[in-house]
């Protein structure tokens, strides 16, 4: 392979590479220095690409190495992130006075039910060990097979299949406790909130109910649930949805409240 093949196959690569690194490092800034980091690296190393994986498999281990160089550093994010986040959106007198700037300079403010569960979901898997968390989006967003996840993440089938599993199970276990959407008990609200800041005029439950997961909220089997979750994840680009702009400023506060955070 020569510059000019992994230049083509890096812009075709582009899109789902930048998703997939704004999702586990909740930065934008991480992410353009990431994919300049990952292009350079695999351009001084074509001669070691002997085409045993596809050229996408190859820049996505690359990026995933930088990527968790970075992350490991990082402490992983609390359950309650959400709540914590919230507490300190309402306490920033600015807050909403930055949000409504954004909504009057760009048409990628509107508040949807759907990219805001996607959203959620990103939050959530940054409580996961750093490895889950991984598997989870190559497997379940970008659909790689285990075989690929398993060259990307330098480990064996045996321990993808593993962190993929606990991975699942912690997740639906914690939108089990606090999704609203799904159980009356849950703690976070977070969704009828924000569309009631920003659709005020909008029945919620009517639109709560276009969401397939919402309205197959008494579905016995949870698992199936956290799977309707992550189909719309997939069907989402961070970066282009008509949300983008308004769920990209609501990830940088959570990033930058997360980088602040100590428990108690």
């Amino acid at each position: 392979m020569n510059l000019e093949q992994l230049t083509k196959e890096f812009e075709l690569a582009k899109p789902q590479l930048k998703s997939y690194l704004l999702r586990i490092t909740a930065s934008v800034e991480d992410v353009e220095d990431i994919m300049q980091d990952a292009f350079i690296n695999a351009s001084q190393k074509l001669d070691s690409f002997r085409g045993d994986s596809s050229v996408k498999t190859w820049i996505f281990t690359i990026a995933s190495n930088l990527a968790k160089d970075n992350l490991r550093a990082q402490k992983r994010w609390p359950e309650t992130v959400t709540d914590i986040c919230r507490e300190k959106a309402l306490a920033n007198p600015d807050y909403f006075n930055e949000i409504g700037t954004l909504m009057a300079s760009s048409p990628q403010t509107q508040f949807e039910i759907k990219e805001h569960v996607t959203f959620c979901l990103t939050c959530i898997s940054k409580t996961l060990p750093l490895e889950q968390q991984l598997c989870i989006f190559l497997k379940e967003i970008y659909e790689f097979k285990v075989s690929e996840i398993q060259e990307i993440l330098q480990t064996t089938e045996a321990m993808v299949k593993y962190y993929l599993h606990t991975a699942r199970t912690k997740m639906v276990n914690i939108f089990e406790g606090r999704c609203a959407l799904i159980n009356k008990a849950g703690t976070c609200h977070q969704c009828s909130e924000l569309n009631g800041i920003f659709n005020p005029k909008q029945d919620f439950e009517i639109e709560k109910n276009k969401v397939e997961f919402a309205k197959k909220a008494n579905d016995p089997d949870r698992s199936k649930l956290l799977d309707l979750r992550l189909n719309i994840m997939r069907e989402i680009d961070p970066f282009t949805s008509n949300g983008a702009v308004l769920q990209l400023h609501h990830l940088a506060h959570n990033k930058l409240v997360m980088e602040n955070f100590e428990e108690k």
